[in-house]
C-alpha cells in the first residue's frame, strides 16, 4: 500500500527541516507532502528546498484543515501524520508507527514520548490521544466529515471516532523524543495563550465528535 507522510506546519523554518531529513531516510515511505499552514515565516521555502511536494494555504486555518488538504492531494493508502516541531525523531520511529498498519494489526497507531522531557512525557502518560504522531488508514479520514473544522481537536477527534466505531488502534512507544513546546517558540505569556486556546478547542471538538 502506498505511504504518505503528511506534515503539517505553522511558522517552523528552524525546525521543519531536520524531520523532513529524518522522514527521507524511510525507504517504505513513497510522498512527503508539508502543509503550510499560513505561515509568516520561511518554512514553505525550506520545504521546497528539501524536495518534498509543499502545499501553502494563504491563510492560518488550523491544523485539521491543514491536514485535510494534505489528505486530498495524495491517493495513498496509509496516511502518517507528524508534527513539524519534532526533536530526536529517528527513521525507526516512524518505521515502528507504521509497521502494525502495514501488518494490518489494527486502523490507526499514536506515538508516545517516553525518556525525552519530563514536561513532555508527562503530558502523553496524562493525555495519550493528543499526541500528533499517528499513522490512518485512508478509510478513516473518508468516513469522517468534519475534520476540515476542527483546529487543535483534530487528535480528540480521530480517537473518538475510531473509539466510538470499534476500529481498532495501537500505541506506540517513541523513546527519547519530544517536541518544542508552544511557551519556548512564543514565549512565556504568549505560549500559555496559544496553550489555553488550544485547550479550548479540544473541549469544542469533544462536543462535536
Amino acid at each position: 500500500m502506498k505511504i504518505a507522510v503528511l506534515i503539517p506546519a505553522y511558522n517552523e523554518e528552524s525546525r521543519i527541516g531536520c524531520v523532513i531529513d529524518v522522514v527521507k531516510q524511510v525507504d517504505i515511505i513513497d510522498e512527503i507532502i508539508v502543509i503550510d499552514d499560513g505561515s509568516m515565516d520561511y518554512t514553505y521555502k525550506i520545504a521546497v528546498d528539501k524536495g518534498v511536494t509543499a502545499i501553502r494555504l494563504p491563510e492560518n486555518k488550523g491544523k485539521g484543515a491543514a491536514i485535510m488538504e494534505g489528505v486530498h492531494n495524495t491517493d495513498a493508502e496509509i496516511i502518517v501524520l507528524l508534527d513539524a516541531d519534532l526533536v530526536g525523531l529517528t527513521p525507526l520511529h516512524v518505521i515502528n508507527l507504521i509497521k502494525p498498519i502495514q501488518s494490518n494489526k489494527c486502523s490507526m497507531t499514536y506515538g508516545l514520548f517516553s525518556n525525552g522531557r519530563v514536561a513532555t512525557d508527562l503530558a502523553q502518560k496524562v493525555a495519550p490521544f493528543l499526541s500528533g504522531q499517528r499513522v490512518v488508514k485512508r478509510k478513516i479520514f473518508e468516513d469522517m466529515e468534519y475534520l476540515e473544522i476542527v483546529r487543535f481537536g483534530f487528535e480528540v477527534a480521530l480517537t473518538n471516532y475510531v473509539r466510538k466505531n470499534n476500529i481498532s488502534y495501537l500505541g506506540v512507544p517513541m523513546s527519547n523524543m519530544t517536541h518544542v513546546m508552544k511557551e519556548e517558540k512564543l514565549g512565556f505569556v504568549k505560549g500559555f495563550t496559544a496553550r489555553i486556546k488550544m485547550y479550548w478547542e479540544i473541549v469544542k471538538t469533544l462536543k462535536i465528535s
